[in-house]
């Protein structure tokens, strides 16, 4: 990278508080909706004092250097509590979804002293395991814990956090269902944002709609730690289901979300403007690209549009950072011609997580971008494609895995963290996914098929909803078969009337057989499945690859 925004470094968290207090101390680090209507700002200097009265609270608990357990809805005190843990002890985030089962069994893994929350689920949780620990609602640590005058501040400052030490403890199942302690510590993560704000700019007038669940590192990362190294505000989204509304609501100028949120605000930004055109330009959007089509209009007319789409989405926003999947590039170049930038990047829990990405000095919307500063990528051994499994080396790549020193040990080779994932890398050092390994299809003659490329294909058509592809043992020999939900909605759109199993069947097999036509005879889907209800799909909407969605 030859360019980069000089970004100073950070020790530790309770220094980014610090410097963030001085540097933005009237400007709103949250703003946030109360139940009657109203809104409510906390200021950089109020988080500050919040900061150090919830660490004082937590240390007269006899907390520090414990593991201290956040789970519930975005809001800020989750990021209040989450900061604080991590300051005086060790924090794990845990996924609200979870069965009370397994919270118990990640409570009793890492022997957690307490657990920070939402009420609701506290009380369940306390209720069925009667577990000895200490439990703080997150009502109490707004309204008591931080409120509590910290007497002595030196008390946290003196705080000794090492760069060897695990201050963050994420329990990740991903989408195989094997569940692992990623250690991280502050230096990892801050390493990892230093390294993103270096060729991302960021600025203190920019505002976030935090949407996706904050027990990813994805999100607290990239859209709650970073953001506050920034001055910049931070608004929390009620639900999936009212991303719409409180994208007008609090017309955040960055979103980071996952292809399949940018996926759905594409389509519906197509749809309207294709049906709202003035009738003279409509059949560019026929016959064209959605990118394609905004290019052939008028220099006011498209200025229009893009404005009108502007305003859908509160009137501000700038930039897209999208991760945790595989996007379409054509996505890419729809929201690049309303002027509304989007960044894909490519990067897992045990990096912290940003390994590579598009940014202010490089774009190439068909790739994960380039590898971030600090940060090594290599090919390991790849096949005549030039596709091998990723390796990675930098400041924000994790201690280990927790409690396992045999899956850390086998995570490693000469040095290098190994992703699991396949992927290759042009002469520009542009990275490319293929897949996971474990998903790769063999057939018996030793071709490797990789599902997300296949399942890449089949959802560039409206037609289908969910998609998962699979390997096939139905007539004694290794075949590929995609299973699939129908989007009916648009089916009936087509036919004009309700679909029948038939219709639906005759429209998935033109779909199949015409991307079978462009594709190696070994790559070609065999067979296909069609579902009566939507796959199962991880908190940040990514397809399961295990349990139901599996099952013959």
């Amino acid at each position: 990278m030859k360019k980069m925004y000089n970004v100073a470094s950070l020790d530790n968290f309770t220094q980014l508080i610090n410097i963030s207090s001085k540097k933005y101390s009237s400007k709103t680090a949250f703003l946030l909706r109360e139940k009657d209507g109203s809104y409510r700002k906390i200021k950089y200097s109020e988080l500050r004092q919040r900061y150090y009265n919830l660490c004082s609270y937590f240390i007269s608990q006899g907390l520090k250097g414990k593991y201290i357990a956040v789970v519930g809805n975005n809001c800020y005190e989750w990021t209040l509590a989450y900061l604080a843990a991590a300051s005086v002890g060790i924090v794990v985030p845990l996924d609200k979804e979870l069965s009370v089962e397994d919270i118990d069994n990640f409570l009793n893994h890492a022997q957690v002293a307490a657990v920070c929350g939402d009420e609701k689920i506290l009380s369940k949780v306390a209720f069925e395991l009667r577990t000895p620990r200490k439990y703080f609602s997150f009502d109490a640590i707004d309204c008591e814990y931080s409120l509590i005058p910290c007497q002595d501040e030196s008390e946290i400052d003196s705080i000794t956090i090492s760069k060897d030490d695990t201050n963050i403890l994420i329990f990740t199942s991903g989408t195989t269902g094997s569940a692992k302690g990623v250690c991280l510590s502050q230096h990892n993560v801050l390493s990892d944002i230093r390294s993103t704000l270096s060729v991302v700019n960021i600025k203190s007038s920019d505002r976030t709609l935090s949407i996706l669940p904050l027990h990813h590192t994805y999100e607290c990362t990239l859209n709650c730690i970073l953001m506050l190294s920034r001055g910049a505000c931070i608004t929390y989204c009620d639900s999936l289901l009212k991303v719409a509304k409180n994208i007008v609501e609090y017309s955040p100028s960055i979103l980071v979300v996952v292809p399949a949120l940018l996926k759905m605000l594409d389509k519906k930004i197509r749809q309207s403007v294709s049906e709202k055109c003035p009738d003279k330009y409509r059949h560019y959007f026929d016959d064209n690209s959605f990118a394609e089509a905004m290019g052939k209009l008028p220099w006011l007319v498209r200025k229009v549009i893009s404005s009108k789409v502007a305003k859908s989405l509160g009137g501000n926003v700038r930039l897209f950072i999208v991760g945790a999947a595989d996007l379409d590039s054509a996505i890419v170049d729809n929201f690049n011609a309303m002027n509304m930038r989007v960044l894909q990047g490519y990067g897992l829990t045990e990096c912290a997580p940003l390994l590579a990405g598009n940014s202010d000095f490089y774009f190439n919307p068909k790739s994960t971008g380039i590898a971030i500063p600090g940060v090594q990528l290599k090919i390991d051994e790849p096949n005549y494609e030039g596709i091998g499994e990723i390796l990675a080396k930098g400041e924000n790549i994790m201690l280990g895995y927790f409690k396992d020193k045999k899956a850390t040990d086998a995570a490693f080779k000469d040095g290098w963290f190994r992703t699991g994932d396949l992927g290759r890398m042009d002469a520009d050092g542009a990275l490319y996914i293929a897949g996971r390994i474990k998903n790769v299809i063999v057939t018996e003659n030793g071709k490797n098929i990789y599902p997300e490329e296949l399942e890449a294909r089949l959802s560039d058509f409206p037609e289908v909803g969910d998609v998962l592809v699979v390997a096939s043992q139905e007539r004694g020999k290794t075949e590929v078969k995609a299973r699939i939900f129908p989007n009916i909605d648009v089916i009936k759109k087509k036919l004009g009337h309700m679909p029948s199993l038939s219709d639906i069947k005759h429209s998935l097999g033109r779909i199949i057989s015409d991307i079978n036509a462009k594709m190696p005879g070994y790559k070609r889907i065999s067979n296909y499945e069609v579902l009566d209800c939507a796959l199962e799909k991880t908190t940040t909407c990514k397809i399961k690859r295990f349990g139901k969605n599996v099952n013959k």
